[in-house]
C-alpha cells in the first residue's frame, strides 16, 4: 500500500514528530511504500513559547527523510502540498492532529485529497488542553473530510463523537517510546543528577504548563516524609516564578530538585533510571505520550483521575489512580504505590502491558481501517 503522512518531522523535535517518526519506520518495515511530508514552517517563532522547535545535539531523533512543503501560515504552501501528495498517489493519507491552528491548512488539503484516497486523521487531541472557542469549529472543518479516524484514548473518542457523531475509528493505545535507550544502573543515575541517596525518587517530567498540576505536585511533598526527594525535568512553558515560589516556602524545599529546561534525548534513561515512580499530577488530559516512556522504563505510575489515565494505568494496574485532583490525593496515592504488595504487583503487570502497546498492533488497526 502507498502511504503518505502529513505531520511534523525531523528536524522538528517533540512528540508529535517522535510519533509519527516511529509510525513511518514501522509501515516501511512492513513493506509499505511510505513518505513523509513534512512542515516548511511549523509555528510562527511568534507564537511558539519554547526554547526552539527543532531538535538540538543530544536529541535522538529518527531522521526521517520527508518532502518539506507546509507552511502552516502561508496559503499557497497548502496547493504545492496537494500537488506533491498527488504526484506521489498514494492509497492512504495520513494527518496528524493535535491542535486548531493547523486545522485550516489540514481541511484544504483534506478536502482536495479525499477524491484520490482515503484521508485518515491520526488525533493526538481533538481539544487542546487549554480550549479556546474556535477549537471545536475548526476541528469540526477536518473531521469533515476524513474518511476515518485513529485515537488512543477513551477522552478523544468522546470529544470526536462530539464532534462527528458517525465517525469511522479505531481507538488503539500510545505505543510504547522504546527509542530513547535502556535503563542504566540507579545509583549510576542518581550521582549525575546530585540526587540525594537513600530515597524514593519521584519524577515529573514533561513540558510545564497549568494543566498539568505540577503545583500540586510540590505541595504534596509537604504531606510526604522525608525518605522521597522529587525531581521536576521540563521546560516551563509561560514563567515559572509561581512553582519556584511554592518551592520557596516548603518544608521539603532541601528534597525537590528543578531542571526548568528542555531535557535532551540522551539523558531521559538517567531521569528515567533515577526515578521510582513516574508522577502526573494533571487537572486536564487526553493520553500522554510520557506514560508510553514509563512503561518503557518499567516505571509506576500516580495520577490524577483524567484523561486516559484509568484506562491506562488503572485498568492494567500498573500504577495508582488517585481519588480527586489535590495535593492530598497525590500524597497518599504515593505512599499507596510504596506499599511492598504494589511493589510486588505492578512491575510484573507492566511487563504484560509493555506486550499489548506495539506499534505493530497500531498499524495492523490502521491497515484495516484505511481498507474497509
Amino acid at each position: 500500500m502507498k502511504i503518505a503522512i502529513l505531520s511534523p518531522f525531523y528536524p522538528y523535535r517533540g512528540g508529535i514528530a517522535q510519533f509519527s517518526a516511529m509510525l513511518y519506520t514501522t509501515l516501511e518495515k512492513e513493506g509499505h511504500e511510505v513518505k513523509a511530508f513534512n512542515f516548511k514552517r511549523l509555528y510562527p517563532d511568534l507564537l511558539f513559547p519554547g526554547k526552539t522547535q527543532y531538535v538540538e545535539e543530544g536529541d535522538q531523533a529518527i531522521p526521517v527523510p520527508s518532502e518539506r512543503l507546509l507552511d502552516s501560515i502561508d496559503p499557497f504552501s497548502y496547493g504545492r502540498t496537494v500537488k506533491a501528495l498527488k504526484s506521489f498517489q498514494p492509497d492512504v493519507l495520513i494527518i496528524a492532529y493535535w491542535m486548531s491552528f493547523f486545522a485550516p491548512a489540514y481541511a484544504h488539503i483534506a478536502h482536495r485529497m479525499k477524491k484520490h484516497c482515503r484521508v485518515i486523521t491520526l488525533i493526538h487531541n481533538a481539544i487542546p488542553h487549554e480550549p479556546r472557542f474556535f477549537d471545536r469549529p475548526l476541528a469540526s472543518l477536518l473531521f469533515k473530510q476524513s474518511y476515518g479516524f485513529v485515537v488512543m484514548s477513551r477522552t478523544v473518542e468522546e470529544d470526536l463523537l462530539k464532534l462527528r457523531p458517525q465517525a469511522h475509528y479505531i481507538n488503539n493505545p500510545h505505543p510504547l517510546y522504546n527509542h530513547f535507550g535502556n535503563r542504566i544502573d540507579k545509583t549510576e543515575a542518581c550521582r549525575r543528577l546530585s540526587l540525594l541517596p537513600g530515597k524514593r525518587t519521584l519524577l515529573f517530567f514533561g513540558l510545564i504548563r497549568d494543566y498539568k498540576g505540577v503545583d500540586l505536585l510540590i505541595q504534596a511533598m509537604d504531606e510526604l516524609d522525608d525518605t522521597y526527594q522529587l525531581v521536576i525535568a521540563g521546560e516551563a512553558y509561560g514563567s515559572f516564578d509561581k512553582y519556584q515560589a511554592l518551592i520557596d516556602q516548603s518544608a521539603a524545599r532541601d528534597r525537590i530538585r528543578v531542571y526548568n529546561r528542555y531535557i535532551s534525548d540522551e539523558e531521559i534513561p538517567t531521569f528515567f533510571s533515577a526515578a521510582d515512580a513516574l508522577i502526573l499530577p494533571y487537572r486536564s488530559a487526553t493520553q500522554s505520550g510520557v506514560v508510553s516512556v514509563a512503561y518503557h522504563y518499567d516505571l509506576p505510575m500516580v495520577a490524577t483521575p483524567v484523561g486516559d489515565f484509568p484506562q491506562s494505568i488503572g485498568l492494567p494496574q500498573t500504577g495508582i489512580v488517585v481519588s480527586d485532583i489535590s495535593s492530598q490525593a497525590l500524597a497518599k496515592g504515593i505512599n499507596e504505590l510504596f506499599t511492598p504488595a504494589n511493589q510486588t504487583l505492578f512491575p510484573a503487570n507492566i511487563i504484560r502491558e509493555k506486550t499489548a502497546l506495539s506499534w505493530e498492533t497500531l498499524t495492523e488497526k490502521l491497515i484495516h481501517l484505511s481498507a474497509e
